[in-house]
């Protein structure tokens, strides 16, 4: 097996490439902006363009990647080492201002997504395509590997109307598209008309899941320090809009979920029982778990509930079988379970289960404690269309 070779590392060493970035250079771009040799891509373009890199932008989470929660914003500041300006588009703006553009030619966006509709990276970038509508300023994308690999679609489709900052394509929660594709979809889907490249990566393969390309995991974002958590994030994502805890202030964030009280034991064995009831059985296990958050929801209190073990990649369902697991904390905590009134990604009205799951239909599924039968019925509303629609935009 070939190791991919990621956007970033093909103009680092493509002549040919080099040769389209035009002028001024602007670098979106965060900690897992890297080579394979771990070198940073903010490095590495500064010693190819020199004085012709101006300015940084950093996405949510910031330019290093520090910053755990939503709603949280990060500042604008001089970069210590480079000198230049560090601009954030997670900030008092997730579109970059007329200044933050000015005297820029070429805006290079490299970012490693996770393959998720409600994973911001994709809407920071339809952002930026929108605002260069009508600007001379040119759009690259560094491609890098949709860690869940490009082939399975999971989830429902963003519906009309619960549009938000976690949704802005029509696209499943589980959309199989990289980053360079998702900016397909927008010029070629939606007619956004911006000057847009991408700069493919070689070797990769539709199939592949991160641990297939030989590259090295550096964390996208605070709470996903691992492959594992990627690839479960699609389904455990939705916790945070309930009083559920997924996991945040302990090491496996994103691939736990628990409650204050529960035992975790017959809980387990109660979940399983279910899932192989309805035949959702394929791809993953569960383990009996009891975790202790030390920020976030629950925090300092024993929460029971279940690890999630993706077995088979290519036959986990991790929408499903989190949706599913909601339904099963429902059942099991009857009025104490909550979906969370709070505020979502600067949405102050639509519940945040609703923004991530980009409907109420699966809501009020979970509410009435619906079957596996009718959860794949509103799941796969929409799919064949998106499907038609993902062909005009595959790159590999």
């Amino acid at each position: 097996m070939s190791k991919v070779i990621t956007g970033l590392e093909r103009l680092i060493t493509e002549k040919v490439l080099q040769k389209k970035i035009k002028g001024n250079i602007g670098y979106l771009c965060h900690s897992a902006s890297i080579d394979s040799e771990f070198n940073t891509g903010v490095m590495l373009l500064q010693k190819l363009f020199g004085s012709r890199l101006k300015k940084l932008f950093g996405p949510q989470h910031g330019f290093v990647t520090d910053v755990q929660d939503n709603m949280v914003e990060t500042t604008h500041y001089t970069h210590p080492y480079f000198k230049i300006p560090v601009y954030s588009l997670y900030s008092e703006t997730r579109t970059p201002t007329d200044e933050m553009l000015e005297g820029l030619d070429t805006l290079i966006i490299d970012l490693q997504d996770v393959g998720t509709r409600v994973y911001t990276y994709i809407s920071t970038l339809s952002l930026i395509m929108e605002k260069c509508v009508g600007r001379n300023i040119k759009l690259v994308v560094l491609d890098r590997p949709n860690p869940v690999g490009g082939e399975m679609i999971e989830g429902t489709i963003l519906n009309p109307g619960y549009e938000s900052f976690v949704g802005r394509y029509p696209i499943p929660q589980r959309h199989s598209l990289t980053m360079g594709e998702v900016g397909n979809f927008g010029v070629k889907v939606l007619k956004t008309d911006c000057e847009l490249e991408v700069i493919t990566m070689k070797n990769w393969k539709r199939s592949m899941y991160f641990c297939d390309t030989l590259l090295p995991w550096v964390l996208p974002s605070p709470n996903l320090p691992t492959m594992e958590g990627a690839i479960t994030f699609a389904g455990t994502v939705l916790f945070e809009g309930t009083n559920i805890s997924e996991g945040r202030g302990t090491t496996r964030a994103l691939e736990v979920a628990g409650y204050p009280g529960i035992e975790s034991f017959g809980f387990c064995e109660r979940v399983l029982k279910n899932f192989k009831s309805e035949g959702l059985i394929e791809g993953f296990n569960l383990r009996p778990i009891i975790f202790l958050p030390t920020f976030q929801k629950h925090q300092g209190l024993n929460c029971g509930g279940v690890h999630i073990h993706p077995t088979i990649n290519s036959k986990f369902k991790s929408w499903s079988v989190s949706q599913m697991l909601c339904r099963e904390f429902k059942r099991e905590l009857g009025e104490k379970f909550e979906f969370h009134q709070k505020p979502y990604e600067y949405e102050f009205h639509k519940l945040a289960i609703d923004l991530i799951n980009g409907t109420d239909e699966v809501r009020l599924w979970v509410d009435r404690l619906g079957s596996y039968s009718e959860l794949q019925l509103i799941e796969k509303k929409g799919h064949d269309h998106f499907l038609n629609q993902r062909e005009q935009v595959l790159l590999y």
